[in-house]
């Protein structure tokens, strides 16, 4: 994102109001955090309806095929990475078992996310050269032009 003037200055003003908004929920029980709060939710309303004003000056994308199994598949991993992490704090008390299933918890997670995911959206897996499939549609898309 932020490629042209107009996706910086809603992205920047995006960050800025969820860190108004933060601050807002943070200070809520005072009067003021309740104002810092709906400033940063208005200044969210007003970046999100920007970015959606200049959506269609982008043009088309090149997506490739997907395979909405292998989506689903890397969703399942990267929240059974949580789903381990979570157990973990029921299942033992210590504090070294506690780190041992945290740490495979984040393991799993990353094997979903940089691992499945990347495959399932035509990408290629992160420290790895490009798949063909992803290659053949980016020569395609630029002999299109």
């Amino acid at each position: 994102m932020a490629a042209n003037k107009q996706q910086g200055s809603y992205l920047a003003l995006f960050w800025t109001a969820c860190t108004v908004l933060c601050a807002g929920l943070a200070y809520f029980a005072e009067g003021f955090g309740k104002l810092v709060l709906l400033i940063g939710l208005a200044g969210v309303v007003i970046s999100l309806v920007g970015f959606l004003k200049i959506k269609p000056l982008e043009g088309k994308t090149a997506n490739s095929a997907t395979i909405l199994s292998l989506k689903l598949l890397g969703i399942a991993v990267a929240l059974g990475g949580w789903f381990v992490t979570i157990a973990g704090l029921h299942i033992t008390t210590s504090v070294g078992g506690r780190m041992i299933f945290a740490l495979a918890g984040i393991g799993i997670t990353l094997v979903g996310v940089l691992g499945v995911l990347p495959v399932a959206f035509g990408k290629s897996v992160a420290g790895k050269a490009q798949s063909t499939s992803f290659v053949g549609a980016k020569t395609t898309m630029e002999h299109s032009r």
